[in-house]
């Protein structure tokens, strides 16, 4: 009686090694990324997003953290779903009417106040 013999090879789903993110280092040399100019270039804000995180001109990033800020200040951020965002009466003229946006739908609707 013959046995069939079991091919060898890597199983699916193995553990894989930490090669890869040593070699990550090693390329870049252990140096920080520069930011992108783009988004460290000053944009001018509108009345309407202004009223939230101030009229003076400020990189996008700034736009972000000040906008966050604001949102954490007054609790607007939704306790059940977190990712979305209720808005007061200056979010709302931000926000285009609407009382309740995504996160991710709410940088495309600031994305329309800075130019």
């Amino acid at each position: 009686m013959a046995t069939k013999k079991k091919k060898g090879g890597a199983k699916k789903g193995g553990r894989k090694s930490a090669k890869k993110s040593s070699r990550k280092t090693a390329k870049r040399g252990g140096a920080k990324r520069k930011p992108n100019p783009a988004f460290m270039r000053p944009m001018q804000i509108d009345a309407a997003l202004g009223a939230v995180v101030g009229n003076s001109a400020m990189p996008r990033t700034e736009v972000t953290k000040k906008l966050w800020q604001y949102i954490k200040r007054n609790g607007l951020q939704d306790q059940k779903e977190r990712r979305m965002i209720n808005a007061d009466d200056k979010l709302r003229a931000v926000f285009g009417g609407k009382g309740k946006v995504s996160m991710f739908e709410m940088t495309k609707l600031v994305n329309k106040h800075i130019k």
